[in-house]
């Protein structure tokens, strides 16, 4: 017999997937929260079913759980634990552990590719062309590689997991693999997932007037409360907000906080890790502690949100050859303009700051990052224009 306990998301799910498709009857499996898996281990060593094999994926025990999974191996040898997150890499030092963020060719793995990977070596899962692309939608969805590679079947994967039930996810996903040479949705799926696209796309556009900006340690934080939606939008808003380090999405249902970034040098797992989360370096997580509430609800409740640029604008354009002009919230004025083609020139309120910069990207983080200014609508910059002309007649 063989226990599996892994994680209710679509990676863990996955796994969940694999299992039944090579030990079928014989294996049992559990889909957890990050919080509910200790229980669950402790459940099943504490009632000791004889001849069961333990696999737990996409999830680590805390510290306790994992000594006594570690005297549960040298006793029996009957665990298995793989994973793909950074913060697990630990894990690694002990016989029963395998912990791998990345593949010998280099690419990120995900709980699922790295179970299918371990199934196939221990000839307990034959291959088959629709498994395998499950699979690598599934693992290009973890890691965000759907984006890059613009494929979204992956996202469509993951959207339609959320729009059914577990079980039923499961039922059709295993009836889909066995039966089928190659992995396709439906007609009614397709139909039922435009829909859901739809949905989102109004859902970020919402949160986009939500989130404010605010310095959390050392970095520039967005932060908006959502409890739906959590990886679509912590991407978007990082691609709409590109001046911010990363996103924190408030999930106050859940007393969670799920932190997104788009950049390589930043690494939210880390962020995540001082209050007791972990996850990638790109999507990570943690439970909402007294600190976490402090540094991003009561430090941050009372903020404006942060101001869009304008979207359809004729005239007033970025990197224009006779300046961009923003404003912030406190009515404050912002021409932001290139000397010579060379060096920007950044004027608050008519007076130019001393810092120059080097490109108008350059000039617009520093002008976002530090005054939460936005580019201004076509009439309020014609506006501006006039009355700038009215007093130089007058003067």
């Amino acid at each position: 017999m063989y226990k599996l306990l892994t994680h209710n998301d679509l990676d863990g799910v996955g796994c969940g997937i694999l299992a039944k498709l090579a030990f079928g009857e014989q294996v049992k499996v559990r889909y957890n929260s990050i919080s509910s898996l200790n229980r669950e281990i402790e459940y099943f060593l504490e009632n000791d079913e004889p001849n069961t094999f333990l696999f737990v994926t996409d999830l680590t025990p805390n510290e306790d759980n994992e000594k006594r999974l570690n005297d549960f191996y040298n006793a029996k040898g009957q665990v298995q634990l793989i994973d793909h997150h950074k913060s697990a890499l630990h894990f690694n030092d002990y016989e029963w552990g395998y912990i791998s963020v990345e593949d010998h060719d280099g690419k990120l793995t995900s709980a699922t590719s790295l179970l299918y990977d371990y199934l196939i070596k221990n000839k307990q899962l034959e291959p088959t062309a629709a498994i395998t692309e499950f699979v690598e939608l599934v693992r290009q969805y973890d890691t965000w590689e759907w984006e890059k590679n613009g494929n979204q079947r992956a996202h469509s994967l993951n959207s339609l997991f959320y729009l059914i039930s577990i079980e039923e996810f499961e039922e059709k996903m295993l009836e889909r693999l066995q039966a089928n040479d190659h992995f396709n949705f439906d007609e009614f799926e397709k139909k039922i997932l435009h829909m859901e696209e739809d949905k989102i796309n109004r859902y970020i556009r919402r949160k986009k007037r939500e989130i404010v900006q605010a310095k959390v340690g050392e970095q520039l934080a967005g932060i908006v409360y959502a409890e739906t939606y959590h990886s679509e939008l912590g991407n978007e808003l990082g691609k709409e907000y590109p001046h911010l380090d990363y996103i924190a999405i408030v999930i106050m249902g859940g007393k969670r906080i799920s932190l997104r970034t788009i950049y390589d040098h930043i690494d939210v797992s880390e962020i995540a890790g001082q209050f007791g989360g972990g996850g990638h370096q790109k999507a990570s997580g943690c439970i909402l502690t007294e600190e976490a509430y402090k540094l991003f609800v009561l430090d941050t409740f009372h903020l404006s949100s942060i101001p869009e640029d304008a979207k359809r604008n004729q005239y007033n354009l970025k990197q224009s050859s006779f300046g961009s002009f923003y404003k912030n919230r406190n009515n404050d004025t912002f021409i932001l303009y290139s000397k010579n083609g060379e060096d920007w020139i950044l004027e608050k309120d008519k007076v130019a700051i001393e810092q120059t910069f080097t490109s108008f990207d350059e000039g617009e983080r520093y002008l976002k990052r530090n005054y939460a200014a936005a580019l201004v609508r076509d009439d309020l910059f014609v506006d501006y224009l006039m009355s700038e002309v009215k007093k130089r007649e007058n003067s």
